[in-house]
């Protein structure tokens, strides 16, 4: 019951670290990366589509993204969700080729992008505690219902406390390494 448990705690605490880091990989670096454009939606028949669902999206290299619309007649829609997409980029295209250079971030917008990285690793280590909180409310629920001991009870805190921890340090390095890659020149 209690190898359940922390089994639940961990997995929802992974979960907590991989939402971060996919957070994350949305803020932008000076380097290209496909992720950069996954939030992107473009008109699609009406729809409103995910653009690597309508799109090819390479990086040709350090600093240049090329998108290959599947179809030519979407070159147009692609290139307005991404001038709309508030991303800072500017497409250009070139007959059915779109290619995105990113441009080099200024030292101002830099330390922006620091807090808000600061504040999604923030909102990670809350979810985390969230969990421990769940954990340790259901095993008081099972000492009233005189399922476990207090003894048990208490070892399991002491061990939820300590995976609490560990994903608590992996959500500070992914912040760690971050910060490293958002203040690179």
């Amino acid at each position: 019951m209690i190898a359940e448990l922390k089994k639940d705690v961990e997995l929802r605490m992974k979960k907590s670290v991989d939402a971060l880091h996919s957070e994350l990989t949305k803020l932008r670096t000076g380097r290209a990366h496909p992720s950069l454009l996954d939030h992107v939606m473009v008109s699609y028949y009406g729809n409103d589509t995910p653009l690597n669902q309508v799109a090819a999206i390479n990086v040709t290299d350090a600093r240049t993204l090329t998108i290959s619309p599947w179809e030519k007649t979407l070159v147009s829609a692609i290139e307005k969700a991404i001038l709309t997409a508030n991303l800072g980029l500017n497409p250009a295209t070139s007959g059915t080729v779109i290619r995105v250079p990113m441009p080099p971030l200024s030292e101002e917008r830099r330390k922006e992008m620091i807090k808000v990285a600061r504040s999604e690793a923030e909102n990670g280590r809350v979810s985390v505690r969230n969990v421990r909180r769940d954990a340790n409310n259901h095993l008081k629920e099972q000492i009233k219902k005189k399922l476990i001991t207090e003894d048990e009870e208490r070892r399991a805190q002491d061990e939820i406390q300590k995976i609490t921890d560990r994903f608590i340090k992996d959500v500070d390095k992914i912040l760690a390494a971050k910060e490293a890659e958002l203040m690179e020149v």
